[in-house]
């Protein structure tokens, strides 16, 4: 087995990123495989030096270490995205030579306009620019994305977590975008080249990814790699629903770290909501290891306490 966790330095990692590394961490060390920590850095407006060094600050003091990433060196390397991008453009290059890529020139203001038309369904683009002509592309004045058109193709996989998933790839996602507009490499592009290239056999991550994943899969395989086994795993959320997130400033490990909560507790209170554990006390890791079962795993979203920080610091 050799497993993955891809977090983007986009700020301080909180319990909703620890959970998912966790998982990550306990698939592969029960399973006895090679545990990658890959930097996912593409969305370089938002990713800092800062949150990539605190990242591996906390991963390691929670005790989730790993066998390969940018610290630890590995065949796979380099494990930073924004240092692959030569390796991206040699992936794009091969799909623009079997006619699949095509540019778009379609402004935000259009794409928001075709819009989803009912709550909880995502946008499918509509290859409007699919079919221009050379004369057409060439009087158009701003840059363009690049998109890949996909084939009147079903996929099927089983997921560890959902069960069998299948989706038909235009009415799904549609031709989606490999490059931007300015120039930055797409994340299904980078993501799913890097799992095939680090030779990544199961990934383990958020439910939200969930919906993306016949897209990787037909990428992965269009660019020559067998794609992984998935599990997506439920998603913590907060008293109101929502899922914790960088942007709604979850509690961090290093706020927890900085008023003397453990690694264990914080381990072992997230394993415990998850439905890993029996009972609210704190174990070691060695224990977590021994006693944590994924097949426990529900397909619910986990919901937090109010006072996560009280919820944790009682564990002892």
């Amino acid at each position: 087995m050799r497993g993955r966790f891809a977090p983007s330095p986009t700020g301080y990692i909180h319990l909703g990123n620890v959970w998912t590394a966790f998982l990550c961490w306990l698939q592969v060390r029960q399973a006895g495989g090679t545990l990658v920590l890959r930097i996912e850095d593409i969305d370089e407006q938002r990713s800092k030096p800062v949150f990539e060094q605190a990242l591996l600050e906390d991963l390691r003091w929670l005790g989730l270490t790993w066998d390969e990433g940018p610290d630890a060196g590995g065949a796979c390397g380099p494990y930073v995205q924004q240092q692959r991008y030569d390796f991206y453009a040699a992936c794009l290059q091969s799909i623009q030579e079997r006619g699949l890529l095509y540019p778009c020139y379609c402004s935000r203001a259009r794409l928001q306009a075709i819009g989803a038309p009912h709550a909880g369904e995502h946008t499918v683009y509509d290859g409007h620019c699919y079919g221009l002509t050379d004369e057409e592309r060439r009087q158009m004045k701003k840059a363009p994305s690049f998109r890949i058109h996909v084939p009147p193709r079903h996929i099927a996989f089983s997921d560890g977590i959902y069960g069998r998933q299948e989706a038909f790839l235009p009415t799904s996602c549609g031709d989606f975008v490999l490059r931007r507009a300015d120039g930055l490499y797409a994340y299904q592009l980078a993501v799913s080249a890097d799992d095939g290239a680090m030779a990544i056999t199961h990934v383990l991550r958020g439910r939200d990814l969930l919906s993306s994943t016949a897209q990787q899969i037909w990428l992965m395989e269009l660019l020559g790699y067998t794609p992984p086994v998935y599990t997506h795993v439920p998603m913590l959320i907060d008293g109101q629903g929502q899922r914790l997130s960088k942007r709604q400033h979850g509690i961090t490990v290093r706020e927890l770290r900085s008023h003397g909560v453990t690694a264990a507790q914080v381990l072992s209170y997230l394993a415990w909501k998850g439905g890993l554990l029996p009972d609210p006390a704190v174990y070691s890791l060695d224990e977590l290891l021994h006693y944590c079962d994924l097949q426990r795993l529900g397909q619910k979203d986990i919901r937090m306490d109010d006072d996560v920080y009280q919820a944790i610091t009682a564990f002892t």
